[in-house]
């Protein structure tokens, strides 16, 4: 049983998924093991109730019941407006209805390093679940799970507003709302967002930017307070910040008020360690958890063997999205990391960055179609997963697919980049 080479390059160009991109079409879906796919299916859960943890605990630092260095901080760089408005009672309730986590698959499990409000890889996921589901494979979520996924956001129809900065997506976000469409009246459309009017609403929006480009989007101060756009207008939700303040030692009794025993250890076994980068002088006799040192010029200046760390920008920039905003300490050279930690530190007013601690992923053995002859080559590679949990209007997740990127084993980074597989997962059973 095998998904056919020419068959998904026939249909290929509707999802965009070989312009300029190089992607590899493997035969087979990335098979996990059953345990593996009964904890994907159980973990959008937990994730729900960390994200409305996190949208908590800001509000209640506004409010002045919890420190308002917390609010301050994921304020940072923000235009007053937008700060204004996602503290609103018309939003206090308001939570992305799309979750992804980025999951590396580690010797030890899953290890989660990003949670992505405003996801691409929809469509693609889509395509790729339809095709190896033809193909007689039961792959995650199903052949038409994410496009019953994206329905339920928008189950009357309404439209996706995308802008030029997430243009690439555009292909796949038409093909989705098309599949969408097919034997219905065309009730859901697409968008160019710096052309939108809001005078022309047709209903209920999905917002396919991230709020750094608000300057590009006329309307965007007039949508930003609507219930009926999704995800909100709230940026503190699209800050890597989070995953670094879960192990905030002024927090931990804070999270563990907010979140459910087993929820809080799910997901401190998810995310790796972390810090916010923070240049403020400790006292003389303290020190950075788990670092142990005084201060970030004593990180900067770690040797190889100690900078298996990540670097990455919070948010609201154009450097969050993918990996350019990403530095992974023991894969740059000395003089690199210290200019970058270094460079973090100079923008922590405006810009936060945080600090993880490495977790490698281990090694997995993919087939895929060599371009050039269309024979069957094995990848001895690195995978990252993609699951895509979708939230009924009652707050319950529903799993619509779960894409995953394999990259040459020799790769720190992984992402959907040039020479990646790209396929869909399903169980070794």
């Amino acid at each position: 049983m095998a998904v056919d080479l020419e068959e998904l390059r026939a249909e290929a160009g509707k999802v965009g998924f070989r312009e300029g991109r190089d992607w590899l079409f493997s035969p087979e879906p990335l098979r996990l093991a059953d345990s593996e796919v009964a904890q994907l299916r159980r973990l959008g859960h937990p994730l729900a109730r960390f994200q409305q943890g996190c949208d908590r605990i800001y509000r209640r630092s506004v409010k002045g019941t919890l420190p308002d260095w917390i609010s301050e901080l994921l304020d940072a760089g923000k235009p007053a407006w937008l700060v204004e408005d996602q503290r609103s009672e018309d939003l206090r309730e308001a939570v992305p209805r799309v979750i992804r986590p980025d999951l590396l698959l580690t010797k030890e499990g899953f290890s989660l390093t990003e949670l992505d409000a405003v996801p691409g890889g929809m469509g693609i996921t889509g395509w790729l679940a339809q095709c190896y589901a033809s193909a007689g494979f039961e792959v995650l979520g199903g052949g038409e799970g994410m496009l019953k996924g994206f329905r339920s956001l928008l189950p009357n129809g309404g439209e996706v507003l995308i802008s030029r900065e997430a243009a690439d997506y555009e292909p796949e976000m038409q093909w989705l709302l098309s599949s969408l469409n097919a034997g219905a009246k065309e009730p859901w459309g697409i968008r160019s967002a710096e052309r939108y009017e809001v005078q022309d609403a047709r209903g209920p929006l999905y917002r396919f930017f991230e709020l750094f480009d608000w300057e590009s989007i006329p309307a965007a101060r007039a949508l930003a307070r609507r219930d009926d756009v999704t995800p909100p207008f709230k940026p503190h939700f699209e800050e890597k910040l989070w995953l670094a303040l879960l192990w905030s030692p002024a927090l931990r009794k804070v999270w563990e008020t907010e979140l459910r025993g087993n929820h809080l250890r799910r997901m401190q076994e998810l995310v790796p360690h972390g810090w916010v980068v923070d240049p403020a002088p400790l006292p003389p006799h303290a020190a950075l958890p788990r670092l142990e040192v005084n201060d970030w010029s004593q990180v900067a200046g770690f040797s190889q063997k100690r900078r298996r760390l990540v670097l990455k920008i919070s948010g609201f920039s154009e450097l969050a999205w993918g990996s350019r905003g990403v530095i992974i300490g023991h894969d740059v050279s000395g003089d690199e990391w210290k200019r970058a930690l270094e460079s973090a530190c100079r923008s922590f007013d405006s810009q936060p960055w945080i600090m993880q601690e490495f977790r490698e992923a281990r090694v997995v053995n993919q087939p895929y179609y060599d371009p050039a002859t269309g024979s069957v080559e094995v990848m001895r590679g690195r995978a990252r997963l993609c699951p895509y949990y979708f939230l009924d209007p009652e707050g319950k997740p529903l799993l619509g697919g779960c894409l995953a990127a394999i990259v040459p084993e020799d790769k720190k980074k992984i992402h959907g980049m040039r020479d990646a597989i790209l396929t869909v997962c399903s169980a070794e059973g």
